[in-house]
C-alpha cells in the first residue's frame, strides 16, 4: 500500500480543491486525512452533519453549503455518506420485515440526499477542466450481483443512488466534457456502519479504503463517467 506521502491524485491540477461530504464518518475522515498529504492540493473542505454544516435531509443546508463555495477551484467532490441501520433497526432479512418509514428514511439519506448534493454542488465545477466526482455506493446495490436477497431497503436505496449517478453523468457530459462522475464501492471497511455485518468478508481499514478509492479515481477518464466500480477499479454490474 502506498504511504501517506505518496501522491495519489496526479491527474488533477496543482492547487485543486477537494470537497468531502460526510467528512466525520470513518471513510470520509480517512479521505480528508489522505488528501491533506497530497503535495499539490490547494484546499480540503470537509463538510458533515455532526459539525452542523450540512444535512442530507435538509435541502436548505445543502444549498447554503454549496453557495459558500462559489468561485473556489473544486476539482474533486466525494459524497461519503450513507446509512445501513436506521434508528437501531438492522437490515431486513425478509420481505415481512419491511417497514415503510424505515425504508423511506433509507431512501432519503442514501438516494435523495446525494441527488440534492449533485443538484447543488455539480454546478460549482469548471466546465472545461478535469473534475472527479464520486458517490459512495455499495456492491449490494447491484441488481445483477444480488444472489442472496435480504437487505431490501438498503439494496434498493443504493440501486437508486446508482441510477441517479448514471443519469447525472449523462447530463453533465454535455456541458462538462472532462468530468468523471462515478458510483464507487469502497469495499468492506472497518467502520461503525459495516463492522456488525462484516462476517467472513475481507475487511480493510478506513485509511486503506481511502487510498484505494483515490488511486482508482485518479486513473479514470471521462469515457468511464457514469460507471459503477469497486475500490480496485473493477466494474460492478448494475
Amino acid at each position: 500500500m502506498k504511504t501517506q506521502s505518496d501522491p495519489l491524485l496526479t491527474s488533477l491540477p496543482s492547487g485543486f480543491g477537494a470537497v468531502i461530504i460526510g467528512a466525520s464518518g470513518g471513510i470520509g475522515s480517512a479521505l480528508c486525512a489522505r488528501l491533506q498529504h497530497e503535495p499539490h492540493v490547494g484546499e480540503v473542505i470537509a463538510l458533515s452533519r455532526s459539525e452542523g454544516q450540512i444535512d442530507l435531509l435538509d435541502e436548505t443546508s445543502i444549498e447554503k453549503a454549496a453557495q459558500q463555495l462559489q468561485g473556489k477551484p473544486i476539482q474533486l467532490l466525494i459524497c461519503a455518506t450513507g446509512v445501513l441501520d436506521v434508528d437501531g433497526h438492522p437490515p431486513e432479512k425478509s420481505l415481512k420485515q419491511v417497514d415503510p418509514d424505515i425504508m423511506l428514511r433509507e431512501f432519503s439519506i442514501n438516494a435523495v440526499g446525494p441527488a440534492l448534493i449533485a443538484k447543488h454542488f455539480l454546478p460549482l465545477l469548471d466546465r472545461k477542466k478535469r473534475a472527479i466526482v464520486a458517490f459512495l455506493s455499495a456492491r449490494v446495490g447491484s441488481i445483477g450481483d444480488n444472489r442472496l436477497g435480504g437487505w431490501i431497503s438498503y439494496r434498493a436505496s443504493k440501486a437508486a443512488l446508482n441510477q441517479i449517478v448514471r443519469t447525472a453523468s449523462i447530463e453533465y457530459a454535455r456541458t462538462h466534457p472532462e468530468i468523471v462522475l462515478t458510483a464507487i464501492h469502497p469495499g468492506t471497511v472497518r467502520t461503525n456502519l459495516s463492522r456488525p455485518y462484516a462476517g467472513g468478508h475481507r475487511t480493510v481499514s478506513p485509511d486503506e479504503a481511502a487510498a484505494s478509492i483515490l488511486t482508482t479515481l485518479n486513473a479514470l477518464g471521462p469515457e468511464t463517467s457514469g460507471s459503477f466500480i469497486a475500490y480496485d477499479g473493477s466494474a460492478i454490474p448494475w
